[in-house]
């Protein structure tokens, strides 16, 4: 039996599978995560509006930057950055 929830959000698993491949395609993100393109499209954009991350087009493809310095927007978690919980999800 699966749960019906997870322990990780959407846009952690975006947001992390983007810090290990900078130029991860979003139909590569999509399948990994296990949600529609358009779905990470929009986790996309709102990371980018978040300051999370930054999306420079390079040729035909886009290339990521993380930026792991920004606090979580979590009000419990609002003094720590992000790059915290990347490190232990990137140290498997």
């Amino acid at each position: 039996m699966t749960e019906s929830w997870s322990f990780l959000t959407n846009h952690l698993e975006v947001l992390a599978a983007i810090e290990r491949d900078r130029n991860i395609r979003l139909r590569d993100l999509a399948v990994r995560v296990g949600v529609t393109e358009r779905t990470v499209q929009g986790i996309v954009a709102d990371l980018t509006r978040a300051g999370y991350l930054t999306v420079a087009r390079v040729g035909r493809r886009n290339r990521y930057e993380v930026h792991a310095a920004v606090p979580f927007c979590d009000r419990a978690q609002q003094e720590r950055p992000v790059s915290r919980l990347l490190g232990v999800l990137a140290a498997e």
